[in-house]
């Protein structure tokens, strides 16, 4: 795999082994000088963020143990009161580590305790590298929960102890961080939830690794350079060029949201909409949606039935973009008439909230599709289509938006503050981080809305979810910024999208 050049590279931990291996082997650049940057730019970050009190280091034995022993010894040099504590013998310690024992100065390392930790003014996070995976075995277990325990900013070397760094996966409880200082460059476990949640601001110590080295192959960060990809009108075009979008859901009592993903799908600049809802919904839907059209299909109780699917095929043939199941409801005929419309439709596909519902234990049936299709799952929903409880995949983030991408042969966007979107043979791209301006009713249709306009622009699948996504983002963002977030409702999102998109600033 490689990155498109508008992910910024994040790293595994055996990536990350391999950029080491190339510095020190390939270009001969001591290892030793590699932990003493490591440890001054983490001491840098320590200085900044401590209150008054002693820094308490505490490190392991391993190689995270000797960049905390740079650390306790630059600070200490710079005069400030630094206690270290061990969570392992520091006699077994061997190379770089046992040069950084022997250069510290002042009182050596005494066994850790919690009580140690009593008025700190910071408390440095240095037992656990980012090779480590499981569930921390005592003492460390106990030492993560006293630091845990205690007030005073957490400064985490390289990754928070009980985080894996490839996967953000916590199996323990972890150390919950007020900063990390990873080096050289930043790790996919960092940007991933739960991880994410634990490592606090993430800032990048360059260690000197030379150019040329190995990279992040796996996953990146979503960059502003992917608003370069957005597909602007030509003055040649017309409507039908920018884009024909078809939004299929809607039921009695629940007209919103097919009406919002149809308002961002045109704000996001499709030329063209058209709204397929149930017939007693279809005067609600003209109402409010002025510039789109609507169609209204056969009904049971205001709700969809399979009959309709054959319409919605016919419709859809002029379509870039089917997006299906906003507002849609769970009823046996809405379901039925969903899978039938998944199976037939040949223009490219989202599917969101009930539309993702309706393929609950059916995900890989969408595998056959010819046209592509796109994903935008929630943890509950996720859970669904693959048929594990919602907390498995909160856990498991990173490998279950992998497994229903590979399952599907299908983009699979999974939301969250850390949104990852997944793709059979690409890279994992990542959200940079949300807003709580994101975290209000009717959002996720109006993310359906902009992915659904630019993959009827003609955008491949995977780029058009990573745009939509930021653009989002940011959308939310310029939102709260007017409003503040906690003020924030769905429709203030979509008229903020030309600043997502960066098209007003």
């Amino acid at each position: 795999m490689t990155l498109p050049d508008w992910l910024d590279p994040l790293f595994e931990a055996g990536e990350m082994r391999a950029a080491d291996a190339y510095a020190i082997e390939e270009r001969e650049v001591p290892s030793l000088d590699l932990m003493e940057r490591a440890g001054a730019g983490l001491a840098r970050l320590v200085a900044a963020r401590a209150a008054d009190g002693p820094v308490r280091v505490v490190v392991g034995k391993g190689n995270n143990g000797g960049d905390g022993l740079v650390v306790a010894r630059l600070l200490r040099e710079e005069g400030r009161e630094v206690d270290v504590l061990a969570v392992a013998d520091l006699g077994e310690a061997r190379g770089d580590v046992a040069v950084n024992l022997e250069r510290l100065p002042g009182e050596g390392p005494r066994e850790f305790t919690a009580e140690a930790l009593a008025g700190s003014g910071a408390v440095v996070d240095a037992m656990l590298g980012t090779g480590f995976e499981g569930s921390p075995r005592e003492p460390i277990a106990g030492a993560i929960a006293a630091i845990n325990g205690q007030a005073a900013p957490v400064i985490a070397c390289d990754g928070p102890s009980g985080v894996n760094a490839s996967t953000g996966e916590v199996e323990a409880e972890a150390v919950r961080a007020t900063a990390t200082g990873t080096f050289h460059g930043p790790k996919l476990g960092l940007h991933v939830n739960p991880g994410a949640g634990h490592a606090g601001e993430v800032e990048v110590v360059e260690i000197g690794i030379p150019r040329g080295a190995p990279s992040g192959e796996a996953a990146g960060l979503i960059s502003e350079r992917v608003l370069d990809l957005y597909p602007r009108r030509g003055r040649e075009g017309s409507k039908f060029a920018s884009g024909v979008v078809m939004v299929v859901g809607g039921s009695e009592g629940l007209t919103g949201a097919p009406t919002m993903a149809a308002l961002s799908a045109q704000r996001a600049g499709a030329g063209y909409v058209q709204v397929a809802v149930p017939r007693p919904a279809q005067p609600v839907i003209d109402l409010r949606l002025l510039e789109g059209m609507s169609r209204g299909l056969p009904d049971r109780d205001g709700g969809h039935t399979p009959e309709g699917a054959e319409q919605v095929e016919e419709m859809a043939e002029r379509a870039g973009c089917v997006v299906l199941g906003p507002g849609l409801g769970r009823a046996e005929g809405a379901v039925e008439f969903a899978r039938e419309v998944g199976r037939g439709v040949d223009a490219p596909l989202l599917l969101d909230a009930d539309g993702l519902n309706a393929h609950a234990g059916a995900l890989d049936t969408l595998a056959g599709r010819d046209a592509p299709t796109v994903l935008t799952p929630h943890e509950g929903e996720l859970g669904r289509l693959l048929e594990r409880e919602r907390e498995e995949v909160g856990a498991h983030r990173l490998a279950c938006v992998r497994e229903a991408a590979e399952r599907s042969d299908a983009v699979v966007l999974l939301k969250g503050d850390d949104t990852l979107i997944a793709a059979p043979g690409r890279p994992v791209a990542v959200s940079p981080g949300g807003s709580p301006a994101l975290a209000t009713a009717g959002t996720g249709d109006v993310l359906s809305g902009v992915i659904g306009s630019l993959l009827a622009k003609g955008l491949d699948a995977f780029e058009a979810a990573a745009l939509g996504c930021l653009a989002h983002v940011l959308a939310g963002r310029a939102a709260a910024e007017r409003l503040g977030a906690d003020h924030v409702i769905a429709g203030d999102v979509i008229e903020a999208l030309p600043r997502g998109f960066r098209s007003v600033q």
